[in-house]
């Protein structure tokens, strides 16, 4: 939006108004009452005069977005008078005077509550937090589509407007927009079922981001549209004869199509081929008119005549008529190879299979009336309830809800049986452990063996399509942080950390209990007013950490007689005729045992096992560097980057709503591997022999070593194994100190 005057005349301005009114009663379904006639005339009336005065970046006057976003609301989604009106109505609230109440006394509840979830919270004009606000608003809408549905639907045609007119906003702001497309909205719109929605975003995505790449594909589907459109004449044509043939009187249409853009895109860049060498460019949708009943015999009946014509390839069979996707998708895909050797996809449908899986869910209610039998009618259901129970964790932040919904809501599902036969969605990649957790936190919890399609499985064990899986619990079995590592969902994670949190809890309870008898003993006083104190003069950051390391016998409690406790304070005891040296004050340390897990790594004031932290390959952070945690949209594990990373900005910028603070813990018994770069003069034989001595003097391990020389001067990696920053700064400060070398870095 723009603050210019408005570039258009009165009368200019209600024509275009008129005109989006007849437009969108052209696009509704009729017949339409007069109280919806009236009901879409007032919103479009108050939006007008709302945004009289507002001008789009493209220039054209602002109330042409909302006509726009109402028309794609009816006419492409197939939502009806109320949706309309409120995407009508859908900016007045955030950028006009216009308010909440006013709309709720216009429109009533139920279209003041969806334009309420329809308006954005309050935006900070600094785009450091641009990650957050899209975790806050994107939670604020998904709480709102529990509500009513339409309020995520609504926001894809948003969306998708703004996209299609995204030539008016300067290039940094359309590829922000297009990659917050890409990672949240598109994914949505597959899971919604809103595949040319869908289609759409990924061929935007790809002209924004690879615009060389999108044009190459363009004019090569442009130069040879005309043989494939003829391609496509031919091999259909004795599709067409034989349906008529034997299908006797049922209605069908075949529509030819070539695939779309950012596809072909992915499949060059996944098989790493040339435009020339992608073979299924075509695909075929066959739409069967036939009753409800007759639906499945029917489908099946096209697939035996296509492949009595055209060789079939088994591989490429896809069934999801018998199991139906989770999003409600219903299909019939095969590939088979047609004229010259060409693969050609055929889909295989009825007119209701194709509403839904070209509306998704505004066309889902329109047939929950019909029995499914066993093709599983409250997908969208079960769906809006793992929405629910994800928005009810109060303690996840909107950042921990936005990881949540990305890598697990919107991924793609693997299809999983109980005993009884009760169909599980879990998304791809899901283990048994997974399985477990998402039938009820309590039998995750006490899980002890798990056996799929009746046999004993680990874990880990990777579910797969059609799976029938049973869990055996024990009520004295508990999660260890190595459950962690066995799933991937969030809620399977959550449940575990929790579990794990509680379990620290009541150990450091002990602690606490542990340490209260022996400073009761010794000091005659209670241990509760010098916790803290005493968790510093151990070395320990937390409070929380200090008391579980102590119930782990993890902290030598004999050092408490090294100090005096009084008034609140810890004081050293400094003994007579103790040598000076003795009488210098004890640097706090800690005595870990060598197969505890100490808490090395804080990832969002919680111990980093809890989030299967790794350390970033980019950056080789150490310990003293100052260091962030990034989850990782696959493997959903935290990443430690240092903040002087070269991918810093750049995942700042785009995902900081899965950028978690992160600071180093316990790690003295830890050591990494540093690599540094040095230059010098070569002074001949002995050179790399004197560079080797000199690090092996100070006690450091030389992991690898590799170095050229040119011209009388030479060029070295090293990689160290060091303990941290500190310590690798001390080494590269002293290789600086030898008279042949001119430099030394650390490599990023």
């Amino acid at each position: 939006m723009s603050g210019m005057p408005p570039r258009t005349s009165n009368e200019e301005y209600a024509r275009i108004v008129r005109q989006g009114y007849r437009n969108l009663l052209r696009s509704l379904p009729k017949p339409l009452s007069d109280e919806d006639r009236r009901m879409i005339r007032d919103a479009l009336d108050l939006a007008a005069e709302a945004h009289r005065h507002q001008v789009r970046m493209t220039g054209e006057p602002y109330i042409t977005h909302p006509i726009a976003v109402a028309q794609i609301c009816a006419e492409e989604i197939g939502l009806g008078p109320t949706a309309v009106a409120c995407a009508l109505l859908h900016d007045v609230v955030e950028d006009t005077s216009v308010s909440l109440e006013m709309i709720r006394e216009r429109f009533g509840e139920r279209v003041a509550l969806i334009v309420e979830g329809l308006t954005k919270l309050d935006e900070e004009k600094d785009d450091k937090y641009a990650g957050e606000r899209q975790a806050i608003n994107l939670t604020h809408v998904m709480r709102a589509m529990l509500v009513d549905v339409r309020v995520i639907l609504i926001k894809m045609a948003d969306r998708l407007h703004n996209l299609r007119t995204i030539k008016g906003m300067p290039p940094e702001k359309q590829q922000r927009i297009v990659i917050e497309t890409d990672s949240i909205y598109t994914p949505l719109a597959h899971r919604l079922g809103l595949y040319n929605i869908k289609t759409e975003f990924q061929d935007i995505y790809l002209k924004i981001i690879h615009p060389e790449k999108y044009r190459e594909i363009a004019d090569k589907l442009a130069q040879t549209k005309r043989s494939r459109e003829q391609y496509i004449r031919d091999f259909i044509r004795p599709i067409e004869e034989a349906l008529h043939k034997q299908l006797k009187g049922i209605k069908f249409r075949i529509l030819g199509r070539p695939k779309s853009i950012y596809s072909i895109w992915n499949k060059m860049c996944q098989k790493e081929v040339a435009f020339e060498d992608i073979y299924d460019l075509f695909a075929i949708r066959i739409i069967l008119d036939v009753p409800f009943e007759e639906e499945r015999m029917a489908c099946w009946m096209v697939y035996a005549i296509v492949t009595s014509i055209y060789q079939n390839i088994p591989a490429r069979q896809k069934d999801w008529i018998t199991t139906p996707k989770a999003n409600g998708y219903e299909s019939l895909h095969t590939s088979v190879i047609g004229p010259g050797g060409k693969y050609v996809e055929v889909q295989i449908r009825t007119e209701r299979m194709n509403d839904i899986a070209e509306r998704g869910y505004a066309a889902h209610w329109k047939y929950k009336g019909l029995k499914l039998l066993n093709r599983n009618e409250n997908t969208f259901e079960k769906w809006f309830d793992r929405i629910r129970e994800v928005l009810e964790n109060n303690t996840a932040s909107a950042k921990e809800i936005m990881v949540a919904f990305e890598d697990e809501i919107l991924e793609e599902e693997v299809h999983v049986l109980t005993p009884k036969g009760e169909s599980r969605f879990l998304k791809e990649g899901a283990t048994a452990l997974d399985f477990a957790f998402d039938i009820h936190s309590d039998i995750g919890c006490t899980c002890r063996i798990i056996r799929v399609n009746g046999a004993v499985v680990p874990f880990n064990y990777v579910l797969k399509n059609g799976d029938q899986v049973s869990v055996e619990t024990d009520k004295n079995a508990r999660p260890t942080p190595d459950w962690l590592k066995y799933v991937t969902t969030s809620k399977a994670k959550n449940r575990i950390r929790a579990a794990l949190k509680k379990e620290r809890f009541k150990m450091a309870a002990d602690g606490l209990e542990i340490l209260e008898r022996k400073v009761q003993r010794l000091f005659n006083c209670s241990a509760e007013p010098y916790v803290e104190a005493l968790a510093k003069w151990y070395g320990f950051d937390q409070r929380l950490e200090f008391l579980v390391a102590i119930a782990l016998q993890q902290v030598d409690l004999l050092r408490l007689k090294e100090i005096r406790l009084e008034n609140g304070k810890i004081e050293p005891i400094v003994q007579l005729n103790a040598s000076p040296d003795a009488q210098k004050p004890q640097e706090p340390t800690t005595t870990v045992k060598p197969n505890a897990a100490p808490t090395d790594i804080i990832i969002n004031d919680e111990p980093g096992h809890l989030y299967s932290y790794v350390l970033a390959s980019c950056c080789t952070p150490l310990p003293g560097d100052a260091i962030f945690a990034y989850i990782t949209s696959r493997e959903n594990v935290a990443k430690i980057h240092r903040e002087s990373c070269p991918n810093a900005t750049y995942l700042k910028r785009n995902y900081s709503y899965r950028i978690f603070p992160a600071r180093w813990g316990n790690v003295a018994q830890f050591h990494f591997v540093a690599a540094i770069a040095v230059k010098g003069i070569d002074q001949g034989p002995g050179t790399i022999q004197r560079l080797s001595d000199h690090i092996s003097s100070m006690g450091i391990n030389i992991r690898s070593f590799s170095i050229a020389g040119d011209r009388g001067y030479f060029s070295g990696r090293i990689e160290l194994i060091v303990a941290s920053n500190a310590q690798l700064q001390q080494v590269t400060k002293e290789i600086r100190k030898l008279k042949f070398v001119t430099s030394v870095e650390r490599i990023e």
